[in-house]
């Protein structure tokens, strides 16, 4: 079969089902509304970054990029969707990469809308401190974002096919992701930044002074995720239906 179709068809499932599309919403209004509070109630801290607060409300927003790859795949292990699925498209590794396909796509485009939007919005709530920012600056993190928000759909969608799980996934993810960037992430030290949350998130910053660069740590959130979607083929090819 053609992969032209098998997308065509994964495409129809996300559409119509409803809280897949709802988690694209909740993306992009979290991600703008934070972006913007973000951007008027940040510019008295001392560590204040203009180019990272035009792109505050990733925080939030990635929970929904993750829901949004988690689901999209769990759907297919309830009431028997993936036996179907399978008996459409025999060839498993040609199914799953259109399934990643038709949650990468999405995911990225409304990322880079999300991000965009944040960016205008931030602006107006920033003022003059946005001021600075160079058109370079703002170019890569509003690509970054949308890179980055994409590339956490597919890693929750790789572990979510590995674990056959989308509650189990979200319930592991987003607490680490929380947790190990807010609470504990200064105190672990070095290797936290390369975590797939803090690795990604160096795009953002203006200033950086870590061990990893903007693309670089892009990189390292890509690793993660590859990582995730090979483990979810391999678990894909073991298990039956």
């Amino acid at each position: 079969m053609q992969f032209a179709p098998v997308l065509h068809a994964e495409w129809l499932k996300i559409r119509t089902l409803r809280p897949l599309p709802g988690a694209l919403v909740a993306l992009f209004v979290t991600g703008t509304a934070f972006s913007a509070l973000g951007g008027a109630s940040s510019t008295s801290e001392p560590e204040f970054d203009p180019l990272f607060a035009t792109q505050f409300g990733v925080f939030l927003g990635q929970i929904a990029a993750i829901s949004f790859g988690a689901m999209a795949v769990s759907a297919e292990f309830r009431n028997g969707a993936l036996r179907l699925s399978l008996a459409a498209v025999p060839q498993r590794g040609h199914w799953f990469a259109a399934k990643m396909t038709a949650i990468a796509l999405p995911a990225l485009a409304v990322g880079l809308l999300t991000a965009l939007a944040s960016l205008f919005a931030a602006r107006v709530t920033l003022g003059p401190a946005a001021d600075g920012l160079t058109t370079g600056e703002q170019a890569r993190a509003v690509v970054g974002c949308g890179v980055y928000l994409m590339l956490m759909a597919l890693f929750a969608a790789g572990l979510a096919t590995l674990l056959r799980s989308g509650v189990t996934t979200l319930s592991l993810l987003i607490p680490f992701i929380l947790i190990v960037s807010f609470v504990i992430g200064d105190a672990a030290g070095t290797a936290v930044e390369f975590m797939p949350d803090r690795a990604g998130q160096v795009i953002l910053q203006q200033a950086y002074d870590g061990p990893l660069g903007p693309w670089s740590g892009l990189g390292v959130t890509a690793l993660w995720a590859v990582t995730a979607l090979l483990a979810g083929a391999w678990r894909l090819r073991r298990r039956d239906a």
